[in-house]
């Protein structure tokens, strides 16, 4: 009786899988065919209609004007270079009181003005109640000075 069950089931397995091969592999072609068609075939070109704007007219600002005085309190940093120089680590390790560094700048040339790091012009040493300071002979102009922002 086993073999009944087990042949019985069997034969209902086969038949199971037979339909679903036959239901994959019974495609019509022709269905396949004429959508691969349909796909090349150009689409129908859509026209776009014009679409007229007003013109943008230019209005005054009629709220209050910007107050830009609470920048004046906003601390910078000044800088100004005497010159610059290079030197190996060791020599660096045997400097002591009384050694002399050589800058790359000659005595008298215009000493370079930095702004939080950035070049804003030149100047020459002066001494003023008996600390130094800078007398500005040359400034970078804005535009220079706004380019090297970006």
């Amino acid at each position: 009786m086993e073999e009944a069950k087990q042949s019985t089931a069997k034969k209902e397995a086969d038949s199971v899988s037979s339909k679903e091969t036959k239901s994959d592999v019974d495609l019509d072609w022709g269905d396949v065919q004429n959508e691969l068609e349909e796909a090349k075939q150009p689409t129908a070109k859509k026209e776009a209609s014009s679409v007229n704007f007003e013109k943008i007219k230019k209005s005054e600002t009629k709220g209050p004007s910007l107050d830009l005085d609470f920048i004046l309190d906003i601390p910078i940093t000044v800088t100004v270079e005497l010159g610059r120089g290079k030197m190996l680590i060791g020599k660096l390790l045997q400097l002591g009181q009384g050694s002399i560094v050589e800058l790359t700048k000659l005595a008298g040339e215009p000493m370079d003005i930095f702004v939080n790091n950035r070049l804003i012009g030149k100047g020459e040493v002066i001494v003023v109640n008996e600390k130094f300071g800078v007398r500005l002979t040359d400034v970078v102009s804005t535009a220079e000075r706004i380019s090297k922002l970006k």
